[in-house]
């Protein structure tokens, strides 16, 4: 027995043989903490639960919202964010780990071995209370012998006393004398009985006595000490299977804080600042340097202005209209069947269904240049991508219907033959789709050519917009293009270079010959001393516009424009194009178009 091996070193049965009852709270109490002990693993199972999933909230809150935007073009800090927000969703992992090991590794096994102490212990005071009380009777027994020992031994010494104060006394008869005597004989024979029996219990109980402080109550007190032990060693070996639960998450926990640690060193600020400018890049020129007008000197100009403007008057007078503000307002009665409900209408209507699912337009014009040819060189990539793969489609569906057409037990090339006509229906309407994107691209590019030409930027001074020749100053004499025919510097006048439909001075196939301006019949300007507007943003056309009134110009659906002066409430916009012919300029009914100003 365990207790057996005990008694070979100390142990509670010989040093604490008196210490029932201490034994017993000891026990007790030794259980109570040991399930404390539980407790306190169940409690902190709960909180490593609860840790776990407010680190997997934490993540959920801060989870980076994603774009295809952001995702093309991610910062390396961002990237580096979204890693350690995977990290700390693996550390949430791994407290749910620790928290599921302590309640099955270890919490159970404590009240399990809780569980089997008290029964244990409940068995060994039963038993330990089972010696007590037998030591007990049979202690009463010897009390009682004891006493009827003495009882018989005093009424035995009575008789006696009496039996000689009877033989002494010769007043009384011999019968009584013999009668005393026997009741003497009587009594010291009871005196010994009793004491005999009581010899005999004393005997018995000194026995019982021996046997239970030094056998019986030894061994139940071991049993005590076994079970106190064992609940020593189980507080120990679940202290440390505790602190194993830790250790096996230990390296991936430390896999997690190197990862987070990699992701840290991947952020590079100089990548950042170069995504910055890929993402925001215009691709604009910034404007030139404002020329000193010095107002000493005659300025050159001048006469030329005047002889404009005396020039724009005779046209006006010919045509019978004026550019005047009260006099522009009255376009609108003229032209205002241009703005009608209906057109307003289609026009919106267009340009919904013309949306990307970003809010963008598809072809992007109402981004900077640089941005709209990222974007069209995406989906022209995008769109050869899906081309390529529908062609790879339809090859296979052709090799199918060949084969069932050679074997027709393999299956009906009719039923390959409608899937073969919708992928080549795809493949026509992708291919369709590629050509117009890549002729918007090579629009772009061809835009963005000339919005870097020096001949796009501008000054404005005064509230005029003054003009700058390649060689950096104002030259009158380069006014005068191949032809001799005078071109104004002054370009914010409407008088005197405004395209209106009233002016007669714009740039179409309409304005009148000799305007200053050009015609179609013209030769184009020369680009070296054509000093444009800079464009106030871009347009497109909604509808084909045929210009029939003097200052128009045409323009054909879908056809890209630069605006140059937007509606000023009479329903016609100023805009200019670029083509073999040179720049163009006129008017065109705002509700025929789309316009995209910039910032």
């Amino acid at each position: 027995m365990a207790a057996q091996e005990i008694e070979n070193g100390t142990t509670w049965g010989k040093e604490l043989w008196d210490q029932f009852d201490n034994l017993a709270t000891h026990t007790q109490k030794g259980i109570d903490f040991f399930e404390r002990f539980g407790n306190f693993i169940r409690d902190r199972s709960a909180i490593e639960v609860e840790y776990a999933l407010k680190l997997r909230r934490l993540v959920k809150n801060y989870q980076p919202k994603k774009s295809k935007e952001d995702e093309e073009n991610e910062f390396s800090s961002l990237i580096a964010f979204k890693n350690v927000l995977k990290e700390v969703a693996d550390l949430a992992g791994q407290r749910e780990v620790v928290a599921e090991n302590l309640q099955n590794q270890v919490l159970q096994g404590i009240m399990l071995l809780a569980k089997i102490l008290r029964e244990e212990r409940k068995k060994a005071l039963n038993q330990g209370a089972g010696l007590t009380q037998s030591l007990h009777t049979q202690i009463g027994t010897l009390d009682r012998a004891k006493r009827s020992y003495e009882k018989a031994f005093r009424e035995a010494e009575k008789a006696i006393e009496s039996y000689h104060k009877a033989d002494a006394d010769f007043h009384l008869s011999r019968a009584d004398v013999e009668k005393q005597r026997v009741n003497m004989n009587i009594r010291n024979s009871q005196s010994e009985d009793a004491k005999s029996e009581y010899a005999n219990q004393l005997q018995i109980t000194n026995k019982q006595q021996q046997q239970h402080y030094q056998i019986a109550l030894p061994e139940v007190f071991n049993k005590l000490q076994e079970l106190d032990e064992k609940r020593t060693r189980g507080m120990k070996e679940f202290i440390k299977r505790a602190a194993d639960v830790e250790y096996e998450v230990s390296p991936i926990i430390a896999r997690c804080l190197e990862g987070m640690v990699k992701a840290a060193d991947s952020i590079n600020e100089k990548d950042d600042s170069m995504i910055v400018i890929e993402k925001y890049q215009s691709g604009f020129q910034p404007p030139g340097d404002i020329p000193f007008e010095d107002l000493s000197k005659p300025d050159p100009d001048a006469a030329n202005n005047s002889q404009t403007h005396n020039s724009s008057t005779g046209l006006n007078h010919m045509t019978g209209k004026g550019t005047t503000k009260d006099k522009l307002k009255k376009r609108v009665g003229i032209f205002g069947i241009f703005t009608g409900n209906k057109k307003i209408l289609e026009a919106y209507i267009h340009v919904k269904n013309n949306l990307t699912t970003d809010g963008l337009k598809e072809d992007f014009s109402d981004l900077p240049p640089t941005q709209r040819r990222k974007k069209l060189t995406a989906k022209v990539q995008e769109l050869q991508q899906k081309v390529a793969q529908e062609q790879a489609a339809s090859d296979g569906l052709m090799k199918m219907k060949g084969v069932y057409e050679a074997n027709s037990m393999l299956g009906d090339p009719r039923t390959v033959e409608e899937q073969l006509n919708e992928s080549v229906n795809r493949l026509d309407r992708l291919r369709h789709e590629l050509l117009r994107y890549q002729k918007l691209l090579e629009q772009a590019n061809n835009q963005t050519f000339i919005q870097h030409s020096p001949q796009s930027n501008r000054v404005i001074q005064n509230g005029q917009r003054s003009s700058r020749h390649s060689n950096g100053s104002s030259n009158h004499e380069n006014s005068h293009d191949d032809n001799g025919e005078d071109h104004p510097d002054d370009a914010g006048s409407l008088s005197s270079s405004s395209a209106s439909p009233e002016s007669g001075l714009g740039t179409s196939h309409t304005s009148l010959p000799g305007s200053g301006q050009g015609s179609t019949n013209e030769q184009p300007m020369n680009e070296e001393y054509y000093e444009a507007d800079a464009p106030l943003g871009t347009c497109r056309a909604l509808y084909p516009f045929d210009a029939t009134s003097e200052g128009s110009i045409p323009m054909s659906e879908g056809e890209e424009l630069q605006v140059i002066e937007v509606d000023q409430g009479d329903g016609w916009t100023r805009v200019r194009r670029f083509s073999s012919k040179g720049w163009e300029e006129g008017f065109v009914p705002t509700s025929y178009i789309e316009c995209t100003l910039y910032a």
